[in-house]
């Protein structure tokens, strides 16, 4: 039995892209949040 068999299941999958979509919707949040105005803010100084 494959390792690849064991998560098959359509849970997996859905397990899956819904940590994946959060972990992009977390890294679109902290680069508007964070990073766009450290790089706003150290081009005006």
């Amino acid at each position: 039995m494959a390792v690849t068999d064991r998560f098959d299941h359509p849970a997996w999958v859905t397990a899956a892209g819904t940590l994946a979509g959060y972990g992009l919707a977390l890294l679109v949040l902290f680069v508007l949040l964070f990073v766009l105005p450290y790089l706003v803010f150290s081009g005006l100084a």
